[in-house]
């Protein structure tokens, strides 16, 4: 009998306080192509209903978008998933994940870049660059900013995920290298949380590099992607502050093959 299909089951919760008319735009949902068993998305603004508007970029971020007035705001998502074809690189790609962006300061980094990663190419310089950032850079949610960079998270060598891959996407693109950040759902990440990842291209494929080595990559399961974390926010409100007052992420996964090593292409499923 063949082995059944790989499954994951991922579920997250926030809770907002929201203090004047807000405008939302939410970023949970499992993205467009991910095959969806069983899915559902509650928001409520104190116990009361919001209905949401749901669009979907090129890359498939499905996005909801909203409106409140004051009040507590409670988000719940769940969904089980199976495993999704890899995205295609398209030509248009190429060019946008080259370019330096807001958090990915690859203009500024090329010269450091080229110094550091003299001689390498494809797969080779993509594993290098992973490697040189897990053992650069410190796992630590007190040294994130939610206004630094690549830039900033190298001077002070230590983040969180999402610091990892702004820094990865930043030396990648410096030498050449288009590359991308998503947002995923990691089953076996401790602690728990939405998680963010670069992809590369590297022979025409879409491949994962995580310098965190915090979950394996074949069992992650794609939200957002884009040209850095601001692209890929779980969470974003215009017009008015909101206090975010609590956030919960799980997720856990049957049938996922082991993670190869960091040196292996893998491409997210």
């Amino acid at each position: 009998m063949p082995p059944a299909p790989p499954r994951r089951d991922v579920t997250s919760s926030l809770v907002v306080r929201v203090d004047d008319p807000t405008a939302f735009v939410l970023a949970v949902a499992v993205a467009e192509g991910v095959p969806t068993t069983v899915e559902s998305l509650r928001i409520r603004l104190d116990d009361e209903p919001v209905e949401p508007r749901e669009d979907a970029d090129p890359h498939g971020t499905r996005l909801h978008l909203f409106e409140t007035g004051p009040g507590i705001l409670s988000i719940d998502y769940a969904a089980s998933v199976g495993r999704a074809e890899p995205l295609p690189v398209v030509e248009r790609d190429l060019v946008t994940y080259l370019r330096p962006s807001r958090y990915v300061q690859s203009d500024t980094l090329t010269p450091f870049a080229r110094d550091t990663f003299p001689g390498l190419e494809g797969a080779g310089l993509v594993a290098a660059v992973e490697e040189w950032v897990h053992a650069r850079l410190r796992y630590d949610g007190g040294a994130t900013s939610p206004t630094g960079g690549a830039v900033e998270t190298l001077e002070t060598g230590a983040g969180v995920c999402r610091d990892f891959a702004n820094v990865t996407a930043a030396l990648l693109r410096a030498l050449d290298i288009p590359a991308r950040l998503v947002s995923v759902y990691a089953p076996e990440l401790t602690p728990p949380d939405f998680h963010a990842v670069v992809e590369a291209c590297v022979g025409g494929r879409w491949v994962v590099v995580d310098a965190t080595r915090l979950a394996p990559r074949t069992g992650l399961v794609r939200i957002a992607t884009g040209r850095d974390s601001a692209d890929t926010a779980f969470l974003t409100n215009t017009l008015a502050d909101v206090e975010l007052l609590s956030i919960g992420v799980r997720a856990t996964g049957e049938g996922v093959p082991a993670e190869p090593g960091p040196e292996q292409l893998v491409e997210l499923g």
